[in-house]
């Protein structure tokens, strides 16, 4: 048996009579004339098969058959008015999912403000957040696996645009009982002849390559012994003794027992975080993230 299709303006029709129970006044609500409301109710009622309302001089009255579509006649007009609600708010960016990738480390310093102030701005945006270092941000937004990254250093690819979000210095890591570890500042080149601990290349190119330019700066090439893809794993090892490294100034909050994190000298030293994304992406949940990013996460 086919299920016979109901028009929404004849529900709609049919609520407002049933309501008002005359004629009249649903038609004068409805802001139509009496003929077009009546010819509404008619095909109504031709769908369902049966008389909706009972007619007498004077009295207008819903049948069971109208008693019994009533309700579903509500409900069918409130989950429109809602379905319409949520797809305006969906395409005002108002509402909807976000799937975000971030540095590890960022959750130190910019990653919970920016939070904050998105869920205060977005209440019903629901952020999907994966960590992940810079390379697989790039790879993951290429391959529309999430919609915008927050990362170390400027990919320079062509496919995404980038916002700066905000620069950190860079600072030594060194081991609590190491000698320089009683210096107020380190000076770069005072680490020319020690092993380092660093993350992979792998893990974010230009990021690597921005470590091992403050060094050649200094007149040398570190040294690397052992690289780990986190950063409280480069510090534990820092700290166990396998060496020395360069880190964004925010790691210095991991706090962890053996590790001394002491400013460079000359302190010209930077990393930069941008924010990464699509550049064929239109979508309106991540121009409301961006302009949380540009408004510095207030």
């Amino acid at each position: 048996m086919t299920r016979p299709e109901l028009a929404l303006p004849q529900l709609h029709a049919f609520v407002v009579l049933a309501e008002e129970l005359h004629f009249g006044r649903a038609a004068a609500r409805l802001g139509v004339a009496q003929p077009p409301l009546s010819q509404q109710i008619r095909r109504l009622e031709d769908k369902v098969g049966h008389a909706l309302f009972t007619r007498t001089p004077g009295r207008t009255a819903l049948t069971p058959a109208g008693r019994e579509l009533l309700p579903a006649a509500r409900r069918a007009l409130d989950d429109l008015a809602d379905g319409l609600a949520a797809a305006r708010a969906v395409g005002c960016g108002l509402a909807g999912r976000l799937r975000l990738g971030f540095a590890g480390s960022l959750a130190l310093t910019v990653l919970p403000g920016l939070l904050r102030a998105h869920r205060d701005r977005f209440p019903d945006v629901r952020l999907d957040l994966r960590e992940l270092t810079s390379a697989p941000q790039v790879a993951a937004l290429h391959d529309r696996g999430i919609d915008v990254g927050l990362l170390r250093e400027d990919p320079d690819d062509p496919d995404l645009a980038t916002r700066a979000v905000t620069v950190e210095r860079f600072v030594a890591v060194l081991p609590a009982g190491h000698a320089l570890a009683t210096h107020r500042r380190v000076a770069v080149a005072d680490l020319a002849d020690e092993d380092f601990v660093l993350l992979p290349r792998a893990a974010g190119p230009r990021f690597h390559d921005r470590i091992t330019g403050v060094c050649a700066a200094a007149g040398f090439a570190p040294r690397v012994v052992q690289r780990a893809v986190e950063w409280p794993t480069v510090c534990a090892l820092v700290g166990a003794g396998l060496g020395v490294s360069l880190a964004p100034e925010g790691v210095r909050r991991l706090r962890l027992a053996g590790v001394a994190f002491r400013p460079l000298t000359p302190d010209t030293a930077r990393t930069e975080v941008v924010a990464a994304w699509r550049r064929d992406d239109p979508s309106p949940l991540l121009a409301g993230f961006l302009a949380v990013v540009g408004s510095g996460g207030s």
